[in-house]
């Protein structure tokens, strides 16, 4: 088992309180009617903060927890994945991937040269959505930590800092030392998006953007995780 996931034994979920689990209605009928859990089958609960517990399943009421409640420390260094709006059920996939990949915090943004522009009401509709789909791929992927999912920022307005960067074609490697990793739309960043921040490159060919964003993720979280060295 990864330190940073949760043991086998049954489908995972989530519960507000693993001392006395309530399982939500929709999540009560994946397990029942999708899954087809019989009473007495096995499952693990998780509180989305790092604990988690194995649990029985009962049919006719919540889930019972058994044995030691297990406590998962948080992933360092945290590591943080932007990407630029997109058309069509392609941010949804984006948030999944990155959520089974271990990304620590998932940062939607709005560009310059986005298509997509949502206003207030509809970024803050999709962001909740956002936010079921990444809780929804944590249970899938067996996370103990579930990721954080910001609201929609303007790319603008991501102040320079130690850590962050942007991806664009000819930057520099990836390296240890990124925390922050943002991917523009396929139009590419401004100038005026790009000033004062380092840039990295994904590599040779040009992606489409939901496929950078996942390569961000995949090499940010392989680099922190220690399962590919940096460059030198």
């Amino acid at each position: 088992m990864d330190v940073l996931s949760v043991g086998r034994g049954g489908p995972h979920v989530f519960v507000v309180d693993l001392s006395d689990p309530t399982l939500d209605d929709q999540d009560r009928h994946h397990l029942g009617r999708v899954l087809r859990l019989r009473d007495g089958d096995d499952l693990t609960l998780g509180d989305g903060a790092g604990r988690w517990c194995r649990a029985v399943y009962r049919l006719s009421e919540d889930p019972e927890p058994v044995g030691d409640v297990v406590a998962v420390p948080p992933s360092e260094p945290a590591v943080t994945v932007g990407f630029a709006l997109i058309k069509g059920g392609r941010p949804e996939m984006v948030v999944q991937k990155l959520t089974e990949l271990g990304v620590d915090r998932i940062l939607p943004l709005s560009a310059d040269r986005s298509v997509v522009q949502w206003d207030e009401a509809k970024a803050s509709a999709q962001v909740e959505r956002f936010r079921r789909v990444a809780r929804e791929a944590a249970m899938q992927s067996r996370r103990a930590w579930l990721p954080t999912v910001e609201g929609v920022a303007a790319a603008r307005d991501v102040q320079p800092a130690v850590g962050v960067v942007f991806a664009e074609p000819g930057g520099d490697p990836i390296d240890g030392s990124v925390r922050v990793l943002l991917v523009g739309p396929e139009g590419g960043w401004t100038d005026e998006e790009l000033i004062g921040h380092p840039t990295v490159g994904l590599g040779p060919t040009v992606l489409r953007a939901e496929t950078a964003a996942i390569s961000a993720g995949t090499l940010l979280t392989a680099l922190r995780d220690g399962r590919v060295s940096p460059p030198g």
